[in-house]
């Protein structure tokens, strides 16, 4: 083999290495989908007019989060996450508290995290749609848009 030849395989094949290892790491790290069947996505403004108006909003972050800054008013049940950040994610290797959620499946939530690069809202908002909730709003944009919007935490 010439020696032309072989440098020519030699980087296409680092070429093709390189495309497959940003396509898997780019899947391990992407976003959640802009939306959930049997949820309603809602934005800053929408939940704040939400909560504001008594709906619960629920903190799917874990607990060090949730203590450092959450929304206002806002109960935290953690989404232990063990699964894939996947549309298709295994919920058996995950775990949920779902004796913190309302004994009424007609409750509406608001469940967020922080932001689209995390899934445990969404996570959590399928759970609670496989439970029966009817009225599960996922604010997808979670905590970082409630903060740059200057809505109040504590």
């Amino acid at each position: 083999m010439s020696t032309n030849l072989k440098q020519i395989l030699g980087k296409t094949s680092f070429a093709l290495v390189a495309v497959a290892f940003l396509l898997i790491g780019n899947a391990a790290f992407a976003d959640t989908p802009d939306s959930l069947k049997g949820a309603i996505v809602v934005d800053a403004a929408k939940a704040k007019s939400l909560i504001d108006s008594g709906v619960m909003a629920i903190d799917a972050r874990v607990a060090n989060e949730y203590a450092e800054s959450h929304i206002k008013g806002a109960i935290n049940i953690p989404y232990k996450e063990k699964s894939a950040k996947a549309v298709n994610f295994d919920a058996r290797q995950d775990s949920v508290d779902m004796s913190k959620f309302p004994s009424n499946k007609s409750t509406p939530m608001v469940i967020y995290c922080n932001g689209p690069e995390c899934w445990k809202s969404y996570k959590e908002s399928t759970a609670a749609i496989k439970a029966g909730y009817k009225t599960v709003y996922w604010f997808r944009l979670g905590i970082p848009e409630w903060k740059a919007k200057g809505y109040p935490t504590e």
